[in-house]
């Protein structure tokens, strides 16, 4: 991770007890304000500093401890090699536990965590702040925003209401609420340090990310715990660190609501996120971008591509324009514009403003999906159980990192044929059968509902394109 230094890591505060922390490599709508009161009257008065307290108290009870619990085996170095040779090793099977935080959203028990808390685990259990456990269900996870959904039965919970983390300021106070290091209902205090913070991880995966940055001290554990304004209501999930130990040294990392809004009523009502694209690889504008581009200003996005059938095609959309609004919201940042496009289904019409030549336009885009078209998709269409594992679409700007113009990603393999090959998570197929593969039903489609596979292409964690040809 060149541009953070070598020796800066990039943190999910989640716990692996028994492991090294987790190396990440890689709404405004609803609002609900009418019982909320701001406690700012040591501020209001200028006498002191802001008092906290009601937030505090507002939130502690709903938020979760969340537990998980992963049976690990030792693997091959090559687990191709395995496939063909056997598995040389003798290691036994151990189990892992693993600790974060969650946010309850609804009285009978929804709540929110990170994908990365959960994320591979053979169970997943909840301890509430007045000490009571339940075994939760996980509804559907999105490691693209890194949330994921959870179930509990039980009624009358305490739970925090959504915020608008759009109407953040730069300098308001937030409060982190979470479980660090397995201490249960801890609270810290800081002020908004940025927003629209992109964070790419050190394997070069690109996420859909727009974190709000703060200074309040968060640690391993605090994955999946709330970050709230002095109203008590939610503005984000706390997902990350910048660290060189993996402790908090100064900056932490939480997904805006806006995002997790979305997310999470995708999750309920589908089992799967509706991705929606403008259909475009582009850029931030800098001081050169805009002196080339005759800009004014430095602001806004530079479209360096235009997908063919994608949205911004249909909009008559060309290279070198430069988007300055989406949907009314202006956005000068690649990540900012990630966020607000994070809100859009496929078939929703949307409001997109750009520069050309000098000139402000407005075009009228219908969103579409990485498929290029509108269709729905849910938890059954997702091919979730061919060979064993699921799979998510490549974002174009993925897709130009890896230097490839399809392929999808592995997000889970269980027992099956894909863990028998060997093929982790985070694997790219990028074709079956030698027909390409652009989504994760060409999986299923390709391989005659899971029953032929001939032939694979992949690439590797370590970049390395493979074949193989199984003659089955």
């Amino acid at each position: 991770m060149g541009f953070l230094g070598a020796s800066i890591a990039l943190f999910a505060y989640t716990r692996i007890i028994g492991e090294q922390p987790t190396v990440v490599t890689k709404d405004s709508s609803g609002v609900e304000v009418q019982e909320a009161k701001a406690f700012l009257t040591s501020m209001q008065t200028q006498e002191g500093p802001v008092d906290l307290t009601y937030a505090a108290e507002q939130t502690v009870h709903g938020v979760v401890h969340v537990h998980t619990k992963t049976m690990m085996s030792g693997q091959s170095d090559n687990p191709f090699m395995e496939y063909f040779y056997g598995n040389r090793g003798n290691s036994r099977p151990r189990e892992v536990q693993g600790y974060g935080s969650g946010v309850i959203i609804s009285a009978d028990g929804y709540i929110i965590t990170n994908n990365h808390v959960i994320e591979n685990a053979e169970s997943v259990d909840v301890t509430l702040n007045d000490n009571r456990s339940f075994t939760a269900q996980v509804i559907g996870r999105d490691p693209g925003s890194d949330i994921a959904l959870l179930k509990i039965k039980a009624e009358n919970l305490p739970f925090l209401k959504y915020g608008d983390s759009d109407q953040l300021r730069l300098g308001e106070w937030v409060l982190a609420v979470g479980n660090p290091f397995n201490l249960t209902s801890t609270v810290t205090a800081g002020i908004v340090s940025a927003k629209g913070r992109s964070l790419t991880d050190p394997d070069g995966t690109y996420h859909i990310e727009s974190f709000i940055q703060t200074d309040a001290a968060l640690n391993m554990g605090n994955s999946g715990g709330a970050l709230v304004n002095t109203k008590g209501l939610l503005v984000g999930i706390t997902s990350m660190i910048l660290s060189r130990s993996g402790d908090f040294s100064g900056n932490s990392f939480a997904i805006p609501v806006s995002i997790v809004k979305k997310v999470v009523d995708d999750l309920k009502e589908y089992g799967e996120v509706q991705r929606a694209i403008i259909g475009v690889e582009i850029g931030d504008v800098d001081s050169d971008v805009a002196k080339k581009q005759n800009l004014t200003e430095v602001k806004g996005i530079l479209i360096t591509k235009v997908i063919e059938n994608g949205s911004a095609e249909g909009a008559n959309l060309k290279v070198n324009d430069v988007i300055v609004k989406f949907n009314g919201q202006t956005v000068n940042t690649v990540a900012e514009l990630q966020e607000q496009v994070g809100k859009s289904r496929p078939g929703d019409k949307a409001t997109l403003a750009y520069l050309r030549s000098g000139k402000e336009n407005v075009a009228q885009l219908v969103m579409k999906n990485v498929s290029g078209n509108t269709k729905v998709v849910t938890a059954d269409m997702s091919d979730s159980s061919v060979f064993g594992a699921k799979f998510e679409a490549l974002g174009a700007d993925e897709m130009k990192t890896l230097n490839v113009d399809n392929g999808v990603r592995v997000t889970e393999v269980n027992e099956g044929k894909f863990r028998d090959l060997g093929i982790k998570r985070g694997y790219i197929i990028l074709s079956i059968n030698s027909k390409k593969v652009k989504s994760p039903a060409d999986i299923k489609q390709f391989s005659n509902n899971g029953s032929s596979l001939k032939l694979i292409s992949l690439i590797q964690s370590d970049g390395t394109i493979l074949t193989l040809q199984l003659g089955n």
